[in-house]
């Protein structure tokens, strides 16, 4: 195989076109045979085979500059820059990463998971490359999804004002995870289907170069005739008035095309978009077919396509969508808002009954959220379903617009804690600490899925400001389900269990453990007071008060940040009343960034064990005993 002779872009370059060819087939069966058993990005990564190929074939990495938007398109990348045989390991505990990494490989010049951020380090580091009068290219590949983003069109400006050498690969497949949606998705789909653009370009091309220079006023007229017409007639005019050298659109599966533009681009002074349309899930039936569930698919039959993980118990964002929809049939205020994960949040369900209320704004956190204040200013109840590392972006959206503004939106924040293979770039882990410290917010976290859905009832009857509830990724407990849909009295804690020694107060799935150490803690004589902290804000200041008039140590046990979290607000609370004596251990999430691995060897290596819970309560029993003394 050609495969086993690629250790890195050197000797890819010692391959003929023709072989060139021979290895995108070896690469894409690679990549089906090994994400059959580990599972991953592999919709992405088939249909950018034969650009990677031509990238690394044309270009000197690392020398010369790659950057992945989004980086789910990087397994090709890495197969190519000597990682192959780490693949058994992909996105496993301390394994290979599903995304680009710099302590991985020198080849991996810019680590990410979020889209639209590509361009501006791309910009950054072609600055950084003048600055210091160096010679190489840089190269950023980003999709037509994650070009929607509106950081990606503030690089843009940038970058065709300053005229900078760059090389941006545009991958056309009119995917992100959804389809995409907006003007520019629309504009794209112009570009890639009317052929008389490219026809009628090079047609005025040719005829304005037959006129001959013999004066001023005529060379004038020429470029009035070129100005006037390339509105109606040439492709990428967009990208053309921004500053950019436009080529394409091309075969993104044709490795000779793609050289020969690629050569030129790399020839050309200035910023230059290169417009490759490919199709994601290429040379694999079930993944062309439903490019959405194979853009991250759990190990499946390569036969059949099939997962072969079993199925489980509801999904908590199943159970959030189906209670919105329970709610949105009686009121009609009731509005959904997805940025580009109608599917991942649940909400393609209440498309299907409530499209003119459903609304999709693409790669846009930031609009999304403001656009949902204008919304409930409106008089609507805007409920924008986003996951938690992707709430990130919209921070200053919500201080200002949302929570400044007391603003009646609701927040359903899903992959709230750990979420596993996808790693640190979308554990969802730091949303308490951003959202807790701002006025007029309100944030939940239930302990299962029957207390998800009185959540959710809880924030379409509140009509005070802004509330959030986070719920975590995967399937429910499979608790009995419970008929009655009442909402939870605002800042109200559940009681769980009566035992004085010592009091555990954990939220989300941290109560479930918290209740397996009670029944081990209990044979071994030690009584616990467990503590469903549903509200993380407000607290239940009563019950607070009560443990701390009652002399009972406290152990808060989260699954996000230590660092401005929930046991941060117990401990705040306890000082700013003066109740010094109060004995208070927190354990989360501690000040560092989570790699990739199932969640529960995150869980054993953090800490976040029923083990832990038991030990941290000795030890706080323990200090109990000798300030008695």
């Amino acid at each position: 195989m050609l495969l086993n002779q690629i250790e890195d872009p050197k000797s890819l370059k010692q391959l003929n076109i023709q072989q060139l060819g021979t290895l995108a087939s070896e690469i894409r069966r690679f990549l089906i045979e090994k994400l059959s058993v580990t599972g991953g990005h592999l919709a992405p990564n088939l249909g950018v085979v034969e650009l990677t190929i031509a990238l690394h074939y044309l270009f000197d990495s690392p020398k010369d500059k790659f950057i992945w938007d989004v980086g789910h398109q990087s397994y090709v990348h890495k197969i190519l820059t000597g990682r192959k045989d780490l693949f058994d390991t992909l996105r496993q505990y301390q394994g290979l990463s599903g995304f680009p990494k710099r302590d991985e490989s020198v080849h991996d010049v810019w680590e990410t998971g979020h889209s639209s951020t590509s361009l501006s380090a791309a910009m950054g580091m072609a600055l950084s490359r003048d600055l210091k009068g160096e010679n190489h290219k840089i190269i950023a590949v980003i999709g037509d999804g994650a070009l929607t983003g509106g950081m990606a069109f503030e690089a843009l400006n940038h970058i065709g004002h300053e005229k900078k050498n760059i090389i941006i690969v545009l991958n056309d497949n009119e995917m992100s995870i959804a389809p995409n949606v907006g003007a520019l998705h629309n504009y794209l789909g112009k570009l890639r289907t009317d052929q008389h653009y490219v026809k009628a370009k090079e047609e005025l091309e040719h005829l304005l170069k037959k006129i001959p220079a013999i004066g001023g006023k005529l060379a004038k007229t020429a470029e009035r005739i070129k100005d006037s017409v390339k509105y109606l007639l040439v492709s990428g005019v967009l990208f053309e008035e921004l500053g950019f050298t436009y080529l394409g659109p091309i075969d993104g599966h044709n490795i000779q095309v793609l050289l020969k533009s690629l050569a030129q681009a790399g020839k050309t002074a200035g910023p230059v978009l290169v417009h490759v349309v490919t199709k994601k899930g290429k040379g694999y039936a079930p993944a062309e077919e439903d490019s959405y569930k194979f853009h991250g698919i759990s190990p499946y039959k390569i036969e059949t396509g099939k997962e072969t993980k079993k199925p489980g118990t509801p999904s908590y964002s199943s159970i959030f969508a189906d209670t919105l929809i329970q709610l949105a049939e009686e009121d009609k205020r009731i509005v959904a808002i997805t940025a580009a994960m109608p599917n991942g949040t649940g909400l393609n369900k209440f498309a299907e009954r409530f499209p003119e209320r459903m609304i999709d704004v693409g790669i846009a956190e930031q609009h999304a959220t403001t656009m949902a204040g204008g919304l409930s200013i409106g008089g609507m109840k805007p409920v924008f379903a986003v996951y938690s590392t992707f709430l990130q972006r919209a921070y200053d959206q919500l201080v200002h617009d949302i929570c400044r503004q007391n603003l009646n939106v609701v927040f359903a924040i899903d992959r709230a804690g750990l979420v596993g293979a996808d790693g640190e770039t979308h554990q969802g882990v730091f949303d308490i600490a951003y959202l807790r410290h701002l006025p007029n917010m309100v944030l939940m976290m239930p302990k299962d899925e029957n207390e998800l859905s009185k959540m959710v009832k809880t924030a379409i009857d509140y009509n005070d400001g802004p509330i959030a509830f986070r719920f975590p990724r995967g399937n429910a407990s499979q608790v009995p389900k419970k008929e009655n849909l009442k909402p939870i009295p605002i800042g109200k804690w559940e009681i769980l269990t009566t035992g004085s020694d010592a009091a555990i107060i954990a939220i989300g799935p941290m109560v479930a453990v918290a209740m397996e150490a009670y029944g081990k803690l209990l044979r071994e004589g030690i009584e616990v007071r467990v503590i469903n902290g549903r509200f993380i804000k407000p607290l239940d200041e009563m019950v607070l008060c009560q443990l701390a008039e009652e002399n009972i140590p406290i152990l808060t046990v989260e699954e996000a940040s230590l660092l401005g979290g929930f046991g941060s607000a117990v401990l705040e609370y306890y000082a700013n009343q003066g109740f010094h004596h109060q004995i208070v251990k927190n354990i989360g999430i501690p000040d560092q960034y989570i790699q990739h691995g199932s969640v529960s060897q995150l869980r054993e290596e953090i800490g976040l064990t029923t083990e832990m819970i038991i030990q941290q309560i000795k030890s706080v029993t323990l200090r109990k005993r000798q300030r008695a003394l």
